[in-house]
């Protein structure tokens, strides 16, 4: 892992080339998570073009920032992935659940000139069901297990993946899960969608019921220059569950608009 300095804190990332060309394309997982979610295209994109990939501020290896959910932290979470995006000269943004918004706030309040970006699993607005956040008080094997039921975070996965995403979650814990999905809870930029020019894919599992087909629809519809995806047989965490599917899909749209 490498890692830059910003904000009084250290971000750390994985960088991968294995030859690919262009500018480095930089991954942002979701809540609870950490860069080891997106290691399918770590190891089998890195060919094609150089993949970055970050854990967000208290994730994996990364610092934790003093920041209350909603607003404050989503802006700390988008000062981890410029910094990252700076240090690796990645113009390319794919952003999963609360790495999309991650995504569109940087497109939105920092003005981040993105070449392209791909929004997975995300939404311009991003509720989270009332019984979720409670269990994120008090119940946090509860809230993991809601997560890995039928068609929530996977549709029928390997079993080595289920693993990786619980294993992630617990070692990221509840206080810092509970400040993802709340932050995801409050941000809504349903209005502000046509504002984003960078050529952009709203890719989602066909059986995701946390952030269904149809918020992709919208994001493909209302922002101006988008393109929606639809990968069978995956829901939430569609690039883990189906790589192979994801991985091409996300690279014929590069080729096409960069």
């Amino acid at each position: 892992m490498e890692s830059v300095t910003h904000h009084g804190r250290t971000t750390a990332y994985r960088r991968a080339n294995r030859g690919g060309a262009g500018d480095p394309v930089l991954f942002v997982h979701g809540s609870g998570g950490t860069h080891g979610l997106w290691k399918a295209q770590i190891a089998r994109l890195a060919p094609s073009f150089p993949v970055v990939a970050l854990d967000l501020s208290g994730h994996g290896e990364s610092e934790d920032v003093d920041a209350d959910a909603g607003w404050g932290a989503l802006s700390a979470y988008a000062d981890d992935a410029l910094a990252v995006a700076e240090e690796t000269g990645a113009r390319t943004l794919v952003g999963n659940s609360l790495g999309g918004a991650v995504v569109l706030h940087l497109l939105l309040e920092r003005e981040f000139e993105a070449d392209a970006v791909a929004l997975v699993g995300t939404g311009a607005k991003l509720s989270v069901m009332d019984d979720l956040l409670a269990w994120l008080d008090g119940d946090f094997d509860r809230a993991v297990e809601f997560l890995h039921e039928d068609d929530r975070l996977f549709h029928d996965p390997d079993d080595r993946y289920v693993e990786l995403s619980r294993e992630a979650m617990y070692e990221v814990g509840l206080r810092v899960t509970s400040r993802d999905f709340r932050s995801c809870h409050t941000f809504d930029v349903r209005d502000r969608l046509d504002e984003i020019t960078a050529p952009t894919l709203a890719v989602v599992g066909e059986h995701d019921m946390l952030t269904p087909p149809w918020y992709h629809e919208f994001l493909a519809e209302n922002v101006r220059d988008g393109r929606y995806a639809e990968i069978e047989g995956a829901a939430h965490l569609a690039m883990l569950e189906t790589p192979e599917a994801f991985n091409g899909t996300l690279t014929r749209f590069l080729d096409e608009v960069r």
